[in-house]
């Protein structure tokens, strides 16, 4: 069984990472086609131990196509995920235009990954926030054990988060300060080099960002609809993978060690969690692994049944590309089952 596979946005941050996972954990590919914009046309990008030229998104035919990874923005899902969809191409989409859709599943594998049979009505698949992807992987197991009530959130979220434009000015950022060059924010509202910014996206009526309402929305979507989540998203001088601390309340007793457990042996999850210096893991120590991490699991005495813990992943990889991935195994090898 072999499978063509497109790739739109093949020369951004999280297009190159599809592509490198599918050549490390190969993807039955007949063949790969890198797409990206007009201006980027015969820009080269690697799969595996090969080099490609980009094709132009604009004059490719999706008809002979058996997948496309799409995660060159919402504008252009907007434009032309269902196009794709129709011309009979499953449509695997890293950007928000299609999370909300009743007609579109939302999928973390590891989660919800039955919901995949839904794609059939557009063709078209969505890939969740990075954010909240990395949470439902941590959560579902829980909420399983002992039925979660309640999530507080709060996010340590990259720049890679941003893309490319916002690693560079992190970078130059940072140099204007050792040589005391005048700093110029640009992709961020604030300086984000030394500093925090509570802002990821845009503002809501609410007060709350739309980072914070997708995570919301989200987990309502892929895990459950009575789980009452609040969140707190910033942005850090990060420049690869996100961490949140998250408090859960839940319907019933746990138990720490229980909890502890539960989430070494669930998938898509490692624990190191030892109560030394050092004994967590930080956004340093997973960069480029597939894994999610979870640290600090403790008991929150303030609620009848809480737990804190921290939760810490590659948002280019699980936050993306790698679910994403992720989503097209389950999908050939459950469904499309092509000889």
């Amino acid at each position: 069984m072999s499978y063509k596979v497109a790739v739109v946005g093949a020369t951004g941050n999280v297009g190159r990472e599809m592509l490198n996972i599918l050549a490390e954990r190969q993807f039955p590919v007949s063949q790969v086609v890198p797409l990206a914009s007009r201006r980027s046309l015969g820009q080269e990008v690697t799969f595996g131990d090969k080099t490609i030229k980009t094709k132009c998104l604009d004059d490719y035919d999706f008809s002979d196509t058996d997948i496309a990874l799409m995660s060159a923005g919402g504008a252009i899902s907007k434009k032309w995920g269902e196009k794709v969809g129709a011309q009979g191409c499953v449509v695997i989409d890293n950007s928000s235009h299609f999370r909300m859709d009743p007609d579109v599943p939302l999928i973390v594998p590891e989660v919800n990954g039955d919901a995949l049979a839904g794609y059939t009505k557009k063709n078209i698949i969505a890939n969740p926030n990075c954010s909240t992807a990395q949470m439902m992987v941590a959560l579902k197991p829980l909420h399983d054990y002992a039925e979660i009530k309640r999530v507080v959130v709060s996010t340590y979220q990259s720049v890679s988060g941003s893309g490319k434009a916002a690693m560079d000015e992190l970078w130059s950022q940072t140099r204007a300060i050792y040589v005391n060059d005048p700093i110029e924010p640009d992709v961020y509202p604030k300086q984000i080099a030394f500093n925090v910014i509570p802002h990821i996206d845009v503002f809501m009526d609410s007060g709350d960002t739309k980072e914070e309402w997708k995570m919301v929305a989200e987990t309502a979507k892929i895990l459950d609809p009575d789980i009452r989540v609040t969140a707190t998203c910033v942005r850090v001088p990060v420049f690869l993978c996100h961490a949140e601390s998250i408090n859960i309340e839940f319907a019933k007793p746990v138990d720490e060690e229980e909890i502890r457990e539960i989430l070494r042996t669930a998938p898509g999850l490692m624990v190191v969690d030892k109560r030394e210096d050092g004994g967590y893991v930080t956004p340093v120590d997973c960069a480029g692994d597939f894994a999610t991490y979870v640290s600090r699991i403790r008991r929150d005495t303030t609620v009848k049944n809480g737990i804190n813990l921290w939760c810490v992943s590659d948002n280019l990889l699980k936050g993306a590309a790698l679910n994403a991935i992720q989503i097209a195994e389950k999908l050939c090898n459950d469904y499309l089952k092509k000889a």
